[in-house]
């Protein structure tokens, strides 16, 4: 499991808790790490406008990449895939209030005053880690 401080390491080279989400998973899944960070790119600040978590987001990427559908009209592995999404998100809101990226933050990040406040707050460098770090943990369980 990845730690908080390996996940801040991250942040600090310029990856977003998507990208760290996915990539992280990414061997045991069978997608190389250049591809996941790729991916995962455009989903860093709940894609940009402060929707869904990042990490929310990277998780369950990666349980699609082992529980999805590939097939028309593969219903049971449809209903299997969005249950393991529902359970991710039950879980994540066991710990967290929401799944909404400024909802968790307390600011827009798509607005440059909010994005200023979260940087002066550190809180990239330490909220969001808390919050990746808690998304491995539950998706290396359901994994």
């Amino acid at each position: 499991m990845i730690s908080e401080q390996e996940v801040v390491a991250q942040f600090q080279q310029g990856f977003d808790c998507g990208q760290i989400l996915l990539a992280g998973a990414s061997e045991k899944l069978g997608m190389d790490l250049e591809t996941a960070y790729k991916v995962a790119a455009g989903f860093g600040g709940g894609m940009g406008l402060g929707q869904v978590c990042g990490a929310v987001v990277g998780a369950i990427m990666a349980l699609g990449l082992k529980y999805g559908h590939h097939q028309p009209d593969a219903l049971y592995q449809k209903g299997q895939i969005m249950a393991k999404t529902v359970e991710f998100q039950q879980k994540f809101l066991k710990t967290f209030s929401s799944t909404v990226c400024r909802e968790l933050l307390g600011h827009d990040l798509s607005l440059p005053q909010e994005m200023n406040i979260v940087m002066e707050k550190g809180l990239l460098f330490t909220f969001c880690p808390k919050v990746v770090s808690h998304s491995v943990k539950l998706l290396e369980e359901i994994l």
